[in-house]
């Protein structure tokens, strides 16, 4: 008996290794907000980490009645305290200056005088969401001279134009945004470029009469962003963020996904690396970081996926940033692939507290690839918000065909940034143009009222092209004066390094006729004339379908298919908006 009681002394005199001692508390930034996702370390469990719930709330057992606590989450500053275990915790942690900046509001197109327009354009009530809009008014050239909008590739709207009108639904006005429109279509005109010795942007312009209003003008401007060779691009880290919830169990939607994904692996390259989180009923990572040589693996996984359960997002989103962390290389293309309708119902799901995650987020180097699909519960509002805010480009898939344009033949530029936080200012010459207005690149209420908000930069793909329009009522001088028209500066920030690059390119007075002006001009015009009727603007009265047709039908290129689509989806919203026309024909 001696040696056993010898041994249950000695064990009694041991610490005990069970926790005595439960941890509770939550994590909140400066405003009061819940953070959830902050990675929490104690010092008694050593390289063990933890993590705070999506009310920013967590309970851990601990052994001692003090300990040392290590909070860390991306865009905010380190965190390091000794606490008392009996004690519930008040935690906040503080942001990055830099992440501090990036949550104030940020406007899509800017001028010194910006005000509310008096109407504002509604939400739809067909259970989708969409931001409301302003739409930009004229402003006077001698009072402010100077305006800019952000440059970026989103083209999701005309895709939800083209669905709603094959449908045989009227578009929300919400729904249209005339520059995504303009983007979809990635017009180049045929007329050698011009551009400065040191650019890397090449730049067109043009000035013709505007067929809505006589008296006015219209200024396009075109930058074409330099292309990337798909041979050299740098090796991706690409994490596929996929909704397979319930909501997602329809055609168009998760096996709509899996042809997309699909067609995007066929791009892949043996050092690219792969991964797969999906969240419905739950947050699951079915496929770790993997060589895009192994497609069948690959494609395998993805095959395999189906849709259950509610959609806890905001999770989702958290676990698919850790996986891109995990992989994380300078060089690389770092990003997240999120492709949902939109529709998370648990966790943080209102837009504000997605927004602030994402922003949070990026700070780390990874960008946001956002693709939408679905119909009568679409999310559009979420998904726009987010991949502006995640350094990312949006697009919304309604066919098959819609993917392989958006994943196949437009791969580079949808994956592939040549320019970050991208913007350009215009400077007119208040002795050419009296007043003007930017068409396209309205605003969101929200954002308009907050009177913090600043000229948010956008992210530019390889070999994007992008054009903007501006109606202008010239000036009574014009014909009396040589000299620039205008002066477009352009400034972004390289990918990788993220130098500050900066552009200046004269605008010249070289005035033509509509008709005599290049294709791609006239067919921009054509697309802006369509979405401001769907929008129902008041600048363009007297404009009708007809007039669109007659226009696209000069400047349409027959071998280009979506400029051929574009005839027909004009002719069918025209049957849809005038339904007595049809009756007539």
């Amino acid at each position: 008996m001696r040696p056993y009681l010898t041994l249950i002394i000695l064990l009694s005199c041991l610490p005990p290794t069970f926790s005595q001692y439960y941890l509770r508390g939550r994590v909140m930034d400066e405003k009061g907000k819940s953070l959830s996702g902050v990675k929490i370390f104690l010092q008694s469990k050593g390289a063990l980490d933890f993590a705070s719930g999506d009310d920013g709330s967590f309970g851990i057992p601990v052994p001692k009645t003090y300990d040392t606590i290590t909070l860390i989450m991306g865009g905010f500053e380190t965190f390091k305290d000794r606490v008392t275990t009996t004690t519930f915790q008040d935690l906040t942690l503080k942001m990055i200056r830099g992440t501090a900046m990036e949550m104030q509001n940020r406007l899509v197109s800017f001028t010194k005088n910006l005000g509310l327009a008096k109407e504002l354009i509604t939400k739809t009530d067909m259970g989708e969401s969409y931001n409301n809009l302003y739409e930009n008014d004229f402003v006077a050239a001698s009072s402010n001279p100077e305006t800019g909008f952000a440059l970026s590739i989103d083209r999701a709207s005309y895709s939800h134009i083209r669905r709603f009108v094959y449908n045989k639904f009227r578009t929300p006005t919400s729904a249209v945004r005339i520059e995504q429109m303009l983007n979809y279509f990635n017009l180049r005109p045929n007329i050698k470029p011009k551009h400065n010795v040191y650019s890397s942007f090449n730049f067109n312009s043009a000035i013709t009469n505007c067929p809505w209003n006589k008296a006015n003008q219209l200024l396009f401007v075109n930058l074409q962003a330099p292309q990337l060779n798909l041979d050299s691009v740098p090796p991706s880290n690409l994490v596929f963020l996929i909704d397979v919830s319930g909501s997602m169990d329809q055609p168009n939607r998760l096996p709509l996904l899996q042809a997309a994904f699909k067609m995007l692996v066929r791009n892949l390259r043996a050092q690219d690396k792969i991964s797969i989180v999906t969240y419905g009923g739950g947050v699951r990572v079915v496929l770790y970081p993997t060589s895009g040589a192994e497609k069948e693996k690959i494609n395998e996984v993805i095959d395999a996926l189906y849709a259950e359960g509610d959609t806890p997002g905001s999770g989702a989103i958290r676990t698919a940033y850790f996986l891109a962390k995990t992989n994380f290389k300078k060089e690389a293309n770092n990003r997240v692939i999120l492709a949902t309708d939109g529709d998370f119902n648990v966790g943080q799901s209102n837009d504000q507290e997605l927004e602030d995650m994402i922003i949070a987020q990026k700070q780390t180097g990874i960008s946001l690839t956002c693709l939408g699909v679905g119909m009568g519960n679409f999310k559009d509002s979420k998904l726009e918000t987010l991949a502006r805010q995640g350094n990312g480009n949006y697009a919304y898939l309604d066919n098959v065909m819609e993917a392989e344009k958006v994943l196949v033949t437009e791969f580079t530029k949808t994956l592939y940034n040549v320019a970050e936080d991208a913007y350009t200012s215009i400077t007119f010459n208040p002795a050419f143009v009296n007043r003007y207005r930017l068409i396209g690149y309205d605003n969101p209420r929200d954002i308009i009222l907050d009177t913090s908000n600043k000229l948010h930069g956008g992210e530019v793909g390889s070999g994007h092209n992008l054009m903007a329009i501006f109606e202008v009522e010239p000036s009574i001088k014009t014909t009396l004066i040589n000299g620039s028209y205008a002066t477009l500066n352009l400034q972004y920030k390289l990918p990788i390094t993220k130098t500050q690059m900066k552009e200046a390119f004269a605008v010249p007075y070289e005035p033509q006729d509509i008709m005599t002006a290049d294709s791609a001009y006239r067919f921009a015009t054509s697309v802006a004339m369509f979405g401001s009727i769907l929008r129902g603007s008041k600048y363009i009265n007297g404009i009708g379908f007809d007039d669109v047709l007659q226009l696209a039908q000069t400047s349409a290129k027959s071998a280009d298919l979506s400029q051929k689509e574009f005839l027909d989806v004009v002719d069918k919203a025209d049957a849809i908006y005038n339904p007595e026309k049809k009756k007539k024909r």
